[in-house]
């Protein structure tokens, strides 16, 4: 995990906390980022990619979860956005099928980032969420060299 950056847990209470999260950390992401979401099956990865996307596009964007795609994209007014559900990929090799390269110009949000191999950059955002209730989470970010900075506060409420 790259630790250029980090914040300390964030507890996430509810969905509506998770949603402020991604709110937050929306005018943060820059082109040519990848933001990994990491965490189980449940965690949450979907929901915050999601609320991440309507922060950066339009609060009533759809937004389905790219789980039988592999790879949605969005137009924000800053750039494309590629969300990326690697789950069922059987090898790194495959992603270049979906756009990999494209999306390097964009802001990637990808989901399962462990499939990717060596293919994963080491200057990406780790977002790591874990299950601690029915329905509460714990959120931990990390960030290589680029994100030196632009994760002061993110923890704060706003």
């Amino acid at each position: 995990m790259p630790t250029a950056a980090s914040t300390p847990p964030i507890d996430l209470p509810d969905e509506d906390a998770t949603r402020a999260l991604a709110t937050r950390l929306a005018p943060r992401l820059r082109q040519g980022d990848l933001v990994a979401l990491r965490g189980d099956l449940g965690a949450g990865k979907t929901a915050f990619a999601r609320a991440l996307i309507r922060a950066l596009t339009d609060p009533e964007e759809e937004v389905p979860s790219p789980t039988f795609t592999l790879v949605q994209t969005y137009d924000a007014p800053s750039g494309t956005i590629w969300h990326f559900d690697l789950y069922r990929l059987a090898g790194p090799e495959e992603v270049l099928e979906l756009g990999w390269d494209e999306a390097a110009g964009g802001i990637a949000l990808v989901e399962w980032p462990e499939r990717l191999g060596r293919m994963l950059p080491p200057d990406r955002l780790e977002l790591e969420l874990a299950v601690t209730g029915p329905g509460s989470r714990r959120a931990v970010l990390a960030g290589g060299p680029s994100w030196a900075g632009r994760l002061a506060g993110l923890e704060g409420r706003s």
